[in-house]
């Protein structure tokens, strides 16, 4: 059945013609086979590759990633490839092939298609079509064969009609330029769901994002996969972790801590030991199955588990702990030589020299090593390994042959007395329980020796769990072995000399030695032999003494190799993750393997310098806290991730619990202290200073760390939370959705607000997109980042929120009823004062003060902020942007040195406040830059560009827009409240008056009042102030608030409202109807007679406010309100002008009329 299936395929794709070179290749779909199998199950290697589509359609391979293959199948399968390039000729019709072979460069030309051309890679063309060299940029030993099934043929017959879906695939899902193959781009939402006018990849990005087109990916990385040294799980893990935990304590300590301990608490040695350590193994298990490892080890383990700043500050200690690990285990092999030089009396200085000489000849040997590359030095561990378990073995065979030469050194052969003596402590010399645990500690460390080098292995995520536990497993079994039988070989205390023997029966025996007829009373105190005083014991009892001090020496060269080892390696991911800028070179790698040969050089200065020093006690604990410390971050990252409950966290490694976790990361910190309470206070703050920095500095990452989901979460949990609670009084805040279009175009509107929102409100930056939808939409997107991130990078604690409307007013309403979040909702809205609108067009006039009406329908305050030189500066930033991104995207010359330092961003669409209606219907200039680097100056001056001095109004537009981000001095705020809304008027400037750069200015308020009760009136707000506890300078009544203004005054005010007025007394009746139908905003006479005293009343309170404010900083004034459909838009924005005209920065606030202020506890 498969058969004809397959024919009838093949019969279909010759008679179909060729696809169109544009056809969408890069979305194209392939099929891999598993490392063994083919892709449909059987064990179809036999079969040409070539011509065989996978048999199932709709099955998606599982592909692994990196798993090396057995040579001779390499060999097998390239020589299919081969054949595939002459059998398949009837396939060139519809599939391209590109079949790479890592493995063919190093076979002989002899063999069968190794060497040919055909075998390497083969690549079949059709006709005219050009095919994307997709190459397998895998760096793993296995092959990858690329169908591009991407034409009408294959969609017809799977689906039955032909789309540009994509199928689902792995490549979809890869980073860009990812060591593992190919991103490829599927189709986007809008190239899918868009009108067909434009062609479907546009700028060669398949979605239009920044991502690398296909072929470009191949261009640019292409790495060379041949040679790679990759590691499996016996080699890459458990043989490095079994070297590295298995140390010099085995041979030299254990039998010292079992005559100290006893056997029984020898074995809880070990056992707590091992119960942290598995843990540990078990965290890292988790995390390393949680996605693709890459190189770094326990730091790349931390930091992309709980960010840069827990990874940056264990990955430099933990680095720097390797490091000094070299020293201590080296100085440990040195000692050992020195103590047989010594018995052998060939001494070359003295014993400290000679183990410095010793120790730097050592390092020097085990650097060449490491240098010569990763196989080598895997190499070089598989033999020490077979040396240890030799030694080992050595040991096991010995304790079975009691020779009656050793019985005097205490060593008996298993006896049941022995044990028994020696099953209890016997603690001397000022040890406790814990400090013989704090030295045997040290001996469980090593266990992520597999995990540092987690870049070199085939297959990390099943390598490093199998590895890891399986090491920590065999360790532990052969510690508790070796003590027991120590301690049940070997007596604690033995003189060694022969003459002990007891010839008469003694009746009252109380030791072992005495029951098996040895005396060893005469040296209870200073003996020389026995478990408590000889530390070579393993060498006395073992059958053949040499091969103990070969394992010691295998035991500590290893040890220090694999440190060597992964101290760099840890260091070189840290390094290129730049989050310490200042050690970016060591980032730089060599060769194939990408060696880091600086951070070895440098590793091996920092073992070399330690070794000089040579004394181990003092590094010893500090080592043992910096390795534990990491222990326990890993541990927490475990739990922290599933406290996080991040959709992303789902390691493959089910064996691990969020509270074990958190138990075991416990268990690190107080291991940390019963070893070294000083050690690990400095441990504490190393990491806590490292971590502060790099939180300081603020590394431009983002790895989806478990801190951010943890963050989300929490402030899902609490917003949820503040739903459930109704507002109240005292926690009123001003909650303010400003409109200021792009956040960057009206700096002045964004600094003052920010400064009465900061850490106290809500701050949504609003913008409206108008013009053709298509385009907006695509905007919305990208503005929402670069504004957003532009926000951040000033240090505003604002929202961004864009919105695609009609029109103005529209845009305005959906911000005001969707902005916000449950409790977190804008009641506020704050918008810049319509300056210019005695120019523009009146219908932007009429939505302009529309938008009053509406927030008040929806019981918001209004905020209304009018510098006299105007908010909205975007028209400077974009000055000279045509012209510089004719040049490049990356110079902006644009003409004015200011010291502002904000980024030149074009306003990308109109908004809300001055000047916005004369750009209406701009063009959306587009920003080239995403926003990524504003630290630009916002106008600098271009050396190439031709300098044109701005004119003077500009400048002090330019000048105005930076006002509130200086230090306000000892001024004045003055709050001109006349009318109660609720307190916000007053509310505003108290909370500004406690900020930093506000706090020396003191509030000066103004009540209107009758002239013959001023100083009852001032008595009265002077109570109220009091009880609301805002602190004022001075209360002014004014009492000649009705007074007529001034005649000048009124005239300009009618001149100014003349070309908006209706006239209708002097027109026919219909004529009048029909203009105010068409024009509503125009002033009817009958209301400008109706309105004549509020009318005065504005510019009597404008002569009133130049009298007394002209020289406030700031001055916050009751807003009038206009009853809608009552009062025409021309006339209310009339008043507002004649209110606030040629005055400091004022503010027109209206509450919504809902108490902000309380005088109740």
């Amino acid at each position: 059945m498969e058969g004809k299936q397959q024919q009838q395929q093949q019969q279909q794709q010759q008679q179909l013609p060729p696809p169109a070179s544009g056809a969408p290749g890069a979305a194209g779909e392939e099929r891999r086979p598993e490392e063994g199998k083919d892709a449909a199950g059987g064990g179809a290697l036999g079969r040409p590759l070539g011509p065989t589509p996978s048999q199932s359609r709709f099955q998606v391979d599982l592909v692994a990633e990196g798993a090396g293959r057995p040579a001779e199948e390499l060999r097998k399968a390239s020589g299919e490839g081969g054949a595939a390039g002459k059998g398949s000729e009837e396939a060139k019709g519809r599939f391209r092939v590109n079949f790479v072979d890592p493995a063919a460069g190093d076979e002989s030309p002899g063999e069968p298609g190794g060497g040919s051309s055909e075998g390497g890679n083969v690549s079949f063309q059709n006709g005219g079509d050009t095919v994307l060299s997709e190459g397998s940029l895998h760096s793993g030993g296995h092959h990858h064969y690329y169908y591009d099934t991407h034409t009408n043929t294959y969609y017809l017959r799977t689906f039955g009609h032909n789309t540009m879906d994509a199928v689902p695939r792995i490549d979809h899902y890869r980073h860009t330029a990812a060591d593992l193959g190919e991103k490829l781009l599927r189709p986007s939402l809008a190239e899918l769901h868009d009108e067909l006018d434009k062609e479907p990849f546009e700028d060669g990005y398949a979605n239009g994002e920044e991502g690398t087109p296909a072929g470009e990916a191949a261009a640019t990385y292409t790495p060379d996969s041949k040679g790679v040294v990759k590691f499996g799980w016996i080699k890459g893990v458990l043989v490095r972790c079994m070297l590295n935990i298995w140390g010099v304590m085995l041979f030299i300590r254990l039998s010292w801590i079992v005559g100290q301990a006893g056997i029984g608490l020898s074995v809880l040695v070990i056992g707590m030991a091992t119960v942290v350590t598995t843990i540990t193994g078990l965290s890292t298990s988790a995390i390393a199955t949680n996605g693709f490892v890459r190189g770094g080890g326990a730091y790349y383990l931390i930091s992309r588990s709980l960010g840069p700043e827990f990874g940056g500050a264990i990955g430099l200690i933990f680095a720097f702990a390797n490091a000094v690990a070299v020293a201590m285990y080296v100085v440990g092999f040195a000692e050992t030589v020195v103590e047989l030089l010594k018995e052998n009396g060939t001494l070359m200085v003295d014993e400290m020299n000679d183990i410095r000489i010793i120790g730097a000849i050592t390092v020097v040997i085990l650097l060449g090593i490491s240098v010569a590359g990763m196989e080598w030095e895997a190499k070089a561990q598989i033999v020490l390994l077979v040396i240890l378990i030799l030694a080992i073995g050595d040991f096991v065979i010995g304790t079975f042959i009691p020779l009656d030469s050793k019985k005097p050194k205490g060593f008996f052969g298993y006896k049941a007395e022995i044990f028994m003596e020696n099953f209890g402590p016997d603690f001397r010399h000022e040890e406790t329980f814990f400090s013989v645990f704090a030295i045997f500690f040290p001996a469980a460390t090593g266990i992520l020796a597999g995990a540092n080098i987690s870049g070199d292995l085939a297959d990390p995520q099943s390598a490093i769990p199998k590895g890891t536990l399986l090491a920590i497993l065999i360790t532990t079994l052969v510690y508790v072995g070796i003590a027991v039988s120590v301690g049940s070989c070997v007596v604690r205390d033995a003189t060694g000399n022969l003459n002990n023997t007891i010839v008469t029966e003694l009746t009252n025996c109380t030791t072992a030695a005495c029951k098996l007829n040895y005396d060893f009373s005469s040296c209870q105190t200073g003996c020389q032999y026995g478990l408590m005083n000889n530390f070579q014991v393993m060498s006395m009892v073992s059958g053949f003494a040499p091969l103990i001090s070969a394992g010691i020496f295998s035991a500590t060269l290893s040890s220090a190799l694999a440190s060597l080892v992964s101290a760099p390696k840890i260091f070189q991911a840290l390094c290129k993750d730049n989050i310490y800028p200042g050690f970016q070179m060591f980032a730089k790698g060599y060769g194939k393997n990408n060696e880091p040969l600086r951070g070895y050089l440098l590793t091996f200065l920092i073992a070399l310098g330690f070794i000089l020093i040579a004394e181990l006690n003092v590094i010893a604990p500090i080592i043992s806290n910096f390795f534990l410390a990491s222990y326990a971050l890993i541990n927490f990252s475990v739990f922290h991730a599933s406290l996080a409950k991040s959709p992303g966290w789902r390691p493959a490694f089910k064996y691990y619990n969020m509270w074990i976790s958190l138990v075991g990361a416990i268990l690190c910190c107080i291991v940390m202290f019963v070893i070294n309470w000083w050690a690990a206070l400095l441990t504490y703050v190393i990491v806590l200073g490292l971590y502060i920095y790099v939180t300081y500095k603020k590394p431009d990452v983002n790895w989806g760390s478990s801190t951010q989901a943890l963050t989300y979460l929490n402030a899902l949990q609490h917003s949820i939370r503040l739903s459930g609670v109704e507002d109240h009084v005292k926690n009123f805040r001003p909650q303010c959705l400003i409109m200021t279009g792009a956040p960057n175009a009206r700096p002045a509107l964004l600094h003052l607000v920010h400064a009465f929102t900061k850490n106290v409100g809500l701050m949504i930056c609003g913008h409206i997109h108008m013009g053709p939808r298509r385009q907006a939409m695509k905007e919305l997107s990208t503005d929402l980042a670069k504004y957003q991130r532009w926000l951040i990078k000033n240090k505003m604690k604002a929202f961004y929120a864009p919105v695609h409307a009609e029109d103005l007013r529209d845009g305005g309403q959906y911000l005001m009823q969707a902005a916000g979040l449950g409790r977190m909702r804008p009641n506020t809205l704050v918008v810049g004062f319509k300056k210019n609108w005695r120019q523009g067009d009146m219908r932007d006039v009429e939505t302009y003060i529309n938008l009053f009406h509406d927030a008040f329908d929806i019981q918001y305050g209004v905020v209304v902020i009018r510098l006299k030189e105007g908010l909205d500066i975007s028209h400077l930033q974009g000055q000279e942007l045509l012209s510089s991104q004719e040049k490049s995207p990356c110079t902006k010359d644009v003409i004015v040195k200011v010291d502002y330092s904000k980024k030149a961003e074009t306003d990308t669409s109109i908004a809300f406040a001055p000047s916005s209606s004369e750009r209406t219907h701009s063009l959306h200039k587009e920003e080239d830059e995403d926003g990524k680097t504003p630290t630009q100056p916002l106008l600098k001056k271009d050396s190439k560009s031709p300098s044109s001095p701005l004119n003077l109004a500009d400048q002090r537009l330019l000048d105005a827009s930076t006002q509130f981000q200086k230090k306000q001095g000892k001024s004045n705020i003055d709050v001109w409240w006349l009318f109660d809304d609720g307190g916000l008027t007053l509310l505003i400037p108290y909370l500004l008056t406690t900020k930093k750069k506000w706090k020396d200015c003191k509030i000066r308020v103004f009540i209107g009042g009758k002239i013959n009760r001023i100083d009852h009136d001032r008595r009265a707000m002077a109570t109220l102030l009091s009880k609301f506890r805002i602190d004022f300078s001075d209360i002014m009544v004014l009492g000649d608030i009705n007074t007529k203004p001034k005649k000048e005054n009124i005239a300009a005010f009618e001149e100014m409202i003349e070309p908006f007025r209706l006239h209708e007394d002097d027109k026919e009746q219909e004529v009048a109807d029909k203009m105010k139908e068409d024009e509503p905003w125009r002033i009817t006479d009958n209301e400008l007679e109706l309105y004549k005293t509020k009318t005065y009343r504005q510019i009597r309170l404008n002569e009133l406010l130049k009298e007394h404010s002209s020289t406030a900083n700031i001055i916050v004034m009751s807003l009038p309100v206009a009853r809608k459909g009552a009062v025409s838009s021309a006339l209310y924005m009339a008043w507002l002008e004649a209110l606030s005209k040629d005055l400091p920065p004022i503010l027109l606030v209206r509450g919504n009329h809902q108490s902000v202020l309380t005088f109740y506890s």
